[in-house]
């Protein structure tokens, strides 16, 4: 009966995971496998028959992917302008010690090309890149060595990426708040106090007239003259010994002491007709619209003097887009907060609301993107493949977050739900199908293969780090995303999301990846046709 069961894909599948997780809470010395788990007990079913349909291991890697695009889309072109060269330089790094590696392991044990290159690829888990070692060599030799090297390649770099910070002593969560705490340092902290008008230059004079906001950066939001206190406008006049309240870095507020006058720690109260409240911008039409254009001031008698993003408050500038999920602080009279918060939708039902619309129609552009094939001359082509052209449809898609009524975003339990399903998914299959030859294939082939296709998985790994943490210091998130992206390696990737919540390693993985397929390739077009 229980035979009967296991082959049963679905009961097979859920064994597995769950196995796997019970695995994976295991703690020896502090280190744990985590979700990895699943691929050990997979490897271990596949060796005993154990079979997952590939068209489920390639369902969890289509959700895997997208997910991770989507979430890394919006710090990827920031992290690419900031970090992508040298992320580059590590990638290529990893690429060219593979080939190296595999070339000069190719003369000093004798070995036929179509193997060598079937070797880089299963040491890098490149499926693409079998498919041009088969078509570069027209020979079996490729996929028997992509067979031979492959296990080591998943197995290899999980438990690389696992054990580098245990050896090299460092604390992830640590770091991860060391390198949020310097991203939020780049956006300055804003602060509110009150300013008495004493600069005789400013007497008598509108606030548009004296451009306090250009001039400044700060943003004015209340007004005291005698007793009464008001939500200013452009055309509100500065008296000797008003009152103004203003918000903003402590840069744009020493500016505009210097500008108006004396500054005062405090706040002026709100009047009775006033309030301050905290609005969610839900609504399709407003996303990517410039704050100024909204006219808030004009059209509701409003002022924002905040907008918090991603757990960072920005300075509200006129030409700041908006974002969907940002959450606006908003002063004025309660009619007025009223007509904002219908004209940005404020509906935290709908924020955190899964649309399976975008998520469908963005894996179809991914797998469609995937199959262009690029060709350079005649032997020479370049196809994105499913995994390359899923995660650049992502990133592309998640960067501009909306075209017309589509928002391309989701929120973020349901992007962990569905990453973590499709994660399991593609271990399951991806361990059973590796594990179901494992024993046979050393048999036959013998360890050799097996221990250069280990060199080749480990070498361009050893060399990134030395290269990374040495010589360019990146931190060892964004070194653990490089290292997976540079590999090729999805289950790597997996194994360094569940050490850390930070996202650091996901972006530094979709920040490679494209450019580590691309040059894989064409290194293993380049071997197959200079010595074959």
């Amino acid at each position: 009966m229980f035979t009967d069961l296991l082959n049963s894909s679905y009961f097979a599948l859920f064994l597995i995971v769950a196995l796997g997780f019970m695995l994976g809470r295991i703690k020896i010395k502090g280190l744990s496998l985590d979700v990895s788990a699943v691929i050990f007990i997979a490897l271990l079913f596949g060796h005993f028959g154990v079979i997952i349909p590939k068209e489920l291991g390639n369902f969890g890697l289509v959700l895997f992917i997208f997910t991770i695009g989507i979430q890394a889309g919006p710090g990827f072109f920031d992290s690419f302008r900031s970090k992508g060269k040298t992320l580059i330089i590590i990638t290529l790094l990893i690429i060219s010690s593979a080939a190296f590696t595999a070339v000069g392991l190719k003369y000093a044990f004798d070995i036929d090309t179509p193997s060598a290159v079937g070797l880089i690829a299963g040491a890098l888990t490149s499926t693409p890149g079998l498919a041009v070692a088969i078509d570069s060599t027209h020979s079996p030799s490729a996929s028997i060595a992509y067979g031979i090297a492959y296990p080591f390649g998943v197995i290899g770099v999980i438990l690389f990426v696992k054990l580098l910070p245990r050896i090299m002593r460092i604390d992830l969560d640590k770091e991860a708040r060391r390198l949020e705490k310097e991203r939020r340092s780049q956006f300055p902290e804003l602060g509110t106090c009150i300013f008495r008008i004493t600069n005789a230059a400013v007497f008598n004079r509108s606030l548009m007239q004296i451009n306090a906001r250009a001039m400044t950066g700060a943003v004015i939001s209340r007004h005291k003259h005698g007793d009464d206190i008001s939500i200013p406008t452009a055309h509100t006049i500065l008296h000797e010994n008003d009152y103004i309240q203003a918000v903003g870095s402590e840069e744009s507020l020493n500016q505009l002491a210097v500008l108006v006058g004396e500054r005062e720690e405090g706040e002026l109260p709100l009047v009775d007709k006033q309030e301050i409240e905290s609005l969610l911008l839900t609504k399709k039409d407003m996303i990517n619209k410039q704050l100024g254009d909204l006219n808030l001031m004009k059209n509701f008698g409003c002022t924002v003097t905040r907008i918090r993003r991603s757990g960072i408050d920005l300075s509200p500038s006129p030409d700041l887009a908006l974002k969907f999920g940002d959450k606006l602080m908003v002063v004025g009279e309660k009619d007025g907060i009223a007509g904002v918060a219908r004209l940005l939708g404020n509906n935290a039902k709908q924020l955190s609301d899964t649309d399976f619309f975008p998520i469908a129609m963005g894996i179809v552009l991914g797998v469609l993107f995937g199959k262009l094939n690029i060709s350079f001359s005649d032997s020479l082509s370049f196809s994105p493949g499913l995994t390359g052209g899923i995660l650049i449809v992502a990133l592309f898609l998640s960067a501009i977050g909306k075209t017309g009524p589509i928002i391309w975003s989701m929120s973020g339990s349901a992007n962990q739900l569905l990453r973590q399903l499709g994660l399991l998914l593609f271990l399951a299959e991806v361990g059973t199908s590796a594990g179901k030859n494992l024993v046979a294939t050393f048999q036959e082939s013998g360890w050799l293969l097996f221990g250069i296709g280990a060199a080749i998985t480990l070498i361009p790994m050893l060399v990134a780090v030395i290269a990374g943490l040495m010589i360019f210091k990146i931190s060892i998130l964004d070194l653990l995303g490089t290292i997976t992206g540079g590999m090729t390696s999805t289950p790597g990737l997996a194994a360094a999301d569940s050490m850390t919540d930070s996202n650091i390693p996901s972006v530094a993985y979709a920040t490679v990846y494209p450019i580590a397929m691309v040059f894989l390739i064409l290194s293993i077009q380049l071997i197959a046709s200079a010595v074959y």
